[in-house]
Formats: structure tokens, C-alpha cells, sequence
């Protein structure tokens, strides 16, 4: 059995920001196309493993002048070699005590299967998991009303990724409190109206969060700071810099809802928005 502290203070060590740890128990009841195990039959813990985008990075987003510099967190999700490094370190920490440890990119699950079972019973390749959701079942944070992940370290602003390994390891408790406060200001300030309207409830693991139903054809092709999904035209796109996210960010902030603060608030101007073309 691995000892969670010290796999903890390695993480730390290599530069995760974030961390959390879910027994495969937890998985129970997702459908083998996006279940850990049809990875790693053997798994018995899930590690996700997360990084901060550092809040300078969407200032160019935020002003409407430089939109390149996200890229370098991987705004099409492969391309986040920061976290990527962390991921295979933390692997290798536990390769070298004798447990298999399996590294996933953060590829979105509604990216459909890329080929054909192998035999019957199996899923098709690939399978993916949704990080997001493992992200909640290992005690990192919740999906917040604008269907944005939401940690109490920094909001909306970090990436995931994965790791599945046989190695038993403590498992980190479900995240209690809430983070979004349900003030549903990326409703309102949505320029094609792509939020809300209705609204769900999600439980994951014994938490429950209120999300609302996006209009997801309107948001693909949103032009403030929305990037789409490069494996599959239809799946969701990436919204970290989008206008929405930022603005829970700016809330978040601004009420002190998350932990990493600034000495300057993170909105200082009236918002562009590109509406239509």
C-alpha cells in the first residue's frame, strides 16, 4: 500500500497544484466504455492530478488582445506538456515501488470510440475517461451551474489529468462545501445566450450540484474565448477562457469563494463581446 502523504509531498515536489485520490470503488455503476477499468482491469485507485493556469495567462483573453499564450495549457487538451511531465513523474514514483501506473491525457468522453472492440464484450477503443467526474469521486472540487469544474484553490482555472494504478492508496474525501454559490451571472452575461433556461441536478458520489442545461451548438462557435473540440467536431469545447468562466472567475474572486487571491481584481474593464457575426 502506497502512503498518501508521502505520494502527496512527491506531487508536490514535481509541481502539482492539485491532487486527489479515489478508490475504484467509487466508479461503481459508470458504463464500461468510460470506466477505469476497462483501461486497467486490475485498478484499485484513481489518482487526479491537476495544475493551475496562471491567471496572467487569460489576461490577454480578458482584454481581447492575445489569445496565444492560453495554448501553452493545452488549450486542445493534448497539447499540456506542464501537467503532462507532472503526470509521468507522479507514474514513475509509483512504477519504481512495484505498481503499475497508467497516465490519461484529459481527452473529452464525448469524443465518440476511434475504432472497433477487440472481442465481444469489450468496449470499442478508445475508451477515455471523464476526468471531470473523477475529478469530483477524488475529492477535488464540483462542476459548478456554468458546467465548468470549480476547485477551492482556484475556480475554474486549472487542468486535469489521470492516473490509474493497482496500488491501494487512501482515498480522499468527497468535497462537502460549496464553491459556486448559484449566482448565475455566466447566464447573463452569455452573448448568444447559450446558458440556462433550465436547469439539472447532478450527483456524483453523494454530491449533488445544480448545473444548467447548455445550448452546446450555440456555445461551439461562441467567439469569446471558446475553443472547440479538435477530435470531434460536435463535443463539447474547451470554455476555461471563455467569457463565462472568467466571469465566475471574477466572482469567485471578488466574494473570496477560492483561495488564490491577487492584490489587483482580475476585471477592470467593461467586457468585449463578440455576439454574431
Amino acid at each position: 500500500m502506497i502512503d498518501k502523504e508521502e505520494l502527496k509531498e512527491y506531487a508536490r515536489k514535481v509541481k502539482a497544484d492539485l491532487i486527489g485520490i479515489a478508490n475504484i470503488e467509487r466508479f461503481d455503476g459508470i458504463e464500461k466504455q468510460h470506466h477505469p477499468k476497462s483501461i486497467f482491469p486490475e485498478a484499485k485507485t484513481v489518482i487526479v492530478v491537476g495544475k493551475r493556469i496562471t491567471r496572467g495567462t487569460l489576461r490577454g483573453v480578458e482584454e481581447g488582445t492575445q489569445f496565444g499564450i492560453y495554448s501553452f495549457y493545452g488549450r486542445i487538451w493534448l497539447e499540456d506538456r506542464f501537467l503532462a511531465m507532472v503526470t509521468f513523474k507522479i507514474s514513475e514514483f509509483l512504477e519504481d515501488r512495484g505498481y503499475e501506473a497508467v497516465p490519461l491525457p484529459n481527452i473529452p468522453p464525448d469524443t465518440p470510440p476511434m475504432g472497433i472492440p477487440v472481442k465481444k464484450g469489450y468496449p470499442a477503443p478508445n475508451v477515455l475517461i471523464d476526468i471531470e467526474d473523477a475529478a469530483v469521486r477524488a475529492g477535488l472540487g464540483e462542476i459548478g451551474y456554468c458546467g465548468i469544474f470549480l476547485t477551492p484553490e482556484f475556480g475554474p482555472r486549472q487542468r486535469f489529468q489521470a492516473i490509474i494504478t493497482d496500488a491501494e492508496i487512501e482515498p480522499d474525501p468527497i468535497k462537502k462545501e460549496n464553491i459556486c454559490d448559484l449566482c448565475k451571472e455566466c447566464v447573463r452575461i452569455c452573448p448568444l445566450n447559450a446558458i440556462g433556461g433550465k436547469e439539472r441536478k447532478i450527483k456524483i458520489c453523494g454530491k449533488e450540484m445544480v448545473v444548467a442545461e447548455i445550448e452546446w451548438e450555440k456555445c461551439r462557435i461562441c467567439k469569446n474565448g471558446v475553443f472547440p473540440n479538435i477530435y470531434y467536431e460536435d463535443a463539447k469545447p474547451d470554455r476555461i477562457a471563455a467569457l463565462c468562466s472568467r466571469t465566475c472567475l471574477s466572482h469567485l474572486e471578488k466574494k473570496k469563494r477560492i483561495k488564490n487571491l491577487f492584490n489587483e481584481k482580475f476585471r477592470k474593464r467593461s467586457v468585449w463581446k463578440w455576439e454574431k457575426d
